[in-house]
């Protein structure tokens, strides 16, 4: 009895491409998109008006409870120096998780899921001030679309270690 060789798959070419690639979740707030990566991303939730906290700072709405947690709702729009969101039906709540701590982003939409190779990231300009830079990692154009990359690790302050 003679035993065949087991055919192996065909080995993938693109493996440097595809393991290159990422996926971000874009939205919108106001006429400007945006877009954080995929993996930072908990959840994606419809919006639920959120409790004020006393002396928060101007761009944290409040917080809600998720699912028995506090989560604090980070208003985008404020914190990177536009108008403030008025929530409507429309608005979204996207959770992220930034090492331990989890907090949810108020944008007005979210658009697209994209996947994109890192040769597509361009610098955010120098023109941008060093504030523009914390928040955003750089820029792409999609489809005729300009979609900013933004840090989430930068969106809450750093917390100061108790003395």
């Amino acid at each position: 009895m003679t035993t065949q060789p087991v055919a192996t798959p065909p080995v993938n070419d693109n493996r440097t491409d595809s393991a290159m690639a990422r996926e971000l979740i874009a939205f919108r707030i106001g006429e400007q998109e945006f877009c954080v990566d995929i993996m930072s991303v908990r959840e994606i939730r419809g919006w639920a008006a959120a409790t004020p906290l006393p002396h928060s700072p101007s761009y944290v709405n409040g917080v809600i409870n998720l699912r028995g947690a506090v989560l604090p709702i980070v208003d985008l729009a404020a914190r990177l120096g536009f108008p403030r969101t008025e929530p409507t039906a429309r608005s979204v709540i996207i959770v992220v998780r930034v090492e331990q701590q989890l907090f949810g982003l108020l944008v007005d939409a979210v658009s697209d899921i994209l996947t994109v190779t890192d040769d597509l990231l361009q610098p955010t300009p120098d023109l941008a001030s060093d504030l523009a830079k914390t928040f955003v990692r750089g820029v792409m154009a999609i489809e005729g679309r300009m979609i900013s990359l933004i840090a989430t690790d930068s969106v809450l302050p750093q917390l100061q270690s108790a003395a």
